[in-house]
């Protein structure tokens, strides 16, 4: 089975190589300090603090794994330039079922942040959004009922 792709920036690319190493780095040696520190402890079958410890390194080391993932499987695509909207695009819209604007950078799915303004190209809205100009409103199916977007501004 082809391994899956993963569709970023150039900045995206180096955001999770800079998150990589320093799990690699900070991130294992704080987990082999509190290792150390639980073991002294002593008795590891009813020792909470092991426990967490141990859990929390695996968390670590899965996202290690995860990371090293998608940087071996990343597509990276040239930054937005022109007037239509593609990935790494910032793009002011405004949805009209209660005029409300918002700003959506479109990324690749590994960098999406919602709470941030990163809108993967796989969500509804980045999939709606993509290959529109200025201008354009495009439809999103969603839970809810449609929304309507309208395209304000292509950065």
């Amino acid at each position: 089975m082809a391994a899956k792709t993963f569709t970023m920036t150039a900045a995206g690319k180096a955001e999770l190589e800079a998150e990589l190493e320093q799990l690699k780095t900070e991130g294992r040696v704080d987990i082999a300090e509190k290792l150390k520190v639980a073991r002294s402890y002593g008795d590891l079958s009813e020792n909470s603090e092991y426990d967490e410890a141990k859990s929390e390194q695996a968390k670590i080391e899965a996202r290690i794994q995860e990371l090293e993932y998608q940087l071996e499987n990343a597509v990276i695509v040239d930054s937005a330039t022109g007037d239509k909207v593609s990935m790494g695009s910032k793009v002011t819209v405004l949805r009209k079922t209660d005029n409300q604007e918002f700003v959506y950078e479109i990324v690749g799915f590994s960098q999406s942040n919602p709470t941030a303004g990163k809108i993967s190209d796989e969500s509804p809205v980045g999939k709606a959004l993509l290959g529109a100009g200025v201008g354009e409103t495009v439809v999103v199916e969603a839970p809810i009922g449609n929304l309507e977007f309208e395209i304000k501004s292509i950065d």
